[in-house]
């Protein structure tokens, strides 16, 4: 299995890479490829199994934009085509339609989803998070200048438990489309979420007798940090 990490040299500001390192524990045989910036994606000229991309500092997504740009009928093509992909943090809003700063002024994105993205560099929202998918709770954390706005609601990630969707307003999280998977979770989600990750090594990277690693000290942190995030009386914001 391959897995190419997009632009580790800016992309993992909250432990993202986190989540790559982990599927390398879990699965036989996986070999990692690193594409920095300017670089030519491995993914347009060999067979890549997931494409990772994570968080990074607002002034750095306009480079990943641009990056990327060369390829976004390719990207928009293995989406469709059930291309597995993991985005994390911000780097949604790279694949949307552009993001708008306080002045108005706007960065056009890849275009790819039917999203758009506020920035609010004076406010950074920072929230747990509490949410569903596929019968599976995910806990995580949200620390953001942005919010994504659109209708996802016929491909949106995960839904809400406690905390933010695509907004403040928004009780979906996120954007799934076939196995392209982009959500504002940040960090390693796969590490906080065992019983999501052994998902998503069946269902989204195809691979049978799934055996996490460190699954029995996962769960156990999995379950109690999902005790505390369900508790009421503990403010999520």
């Amino acid at each position: 299995m391959k897995i190419e990490i997009l632009f580790p040299e800016i992309s993992n500001i909250y432990g993202d890479s986190g989540n790559v390192m982990y599927l390398k524990q879990s699965i036989p045989n996986v070999e990692i490829i690193e594409t920095n910036l300017g670089e030519e994606p491995a993914f347009i000229k060999e067979k890549i199994d997931l494409i990772y991309l994570g968080s990074m500092t607002e002034k750095m997504q306009e480079k990943a934009i641009n990056s990327l740009n060369p390829y976004k009928e390719n990207i928009k093509n293995s989406i469709e085509k059930g291309k597995a992909f993991l985005c994390t943090g911000n780097a949604i809003e790279i694949f949307g339609k552009y993001i708008e700063n306080e002045d108005s002024s706007k960065i056009d994105g890849l275009n790819i989803l039917d999203i758009y993205s506020k920035r609010d560099m004076m406010h950074r929202y920072n929230s747990l998070f509490l949410g569903e998918f596929e019968g599976i709770k995910l806990v995580g954390f949200k620390s953001q200048f942005s919010h994504e706005y659109g209708d996802n609601s016929n491909n949106y990630f995960a839904k809400v438990i406690r905390g933010s969707g695509l907004n403040k307003e928004s009780k979906l999280e996120g954007v799934k489309i076939n196995n392209f998977i982009a959500t504002t979770i940040l960090g390693p989600i796969l590490v906080l979420n065992p019983e999501f990750t052994k998902y998503f090594i069946k269902n989204i990277l195809k691979q049978e007798n799934v055996n996490i690693a460190f699954e029995e000290e996962a769960m156990q942190a999995y379950r109690k940090r999902l005790a505390e995030f369900e508790d009421k009386k503990r403010k999520l914001v």
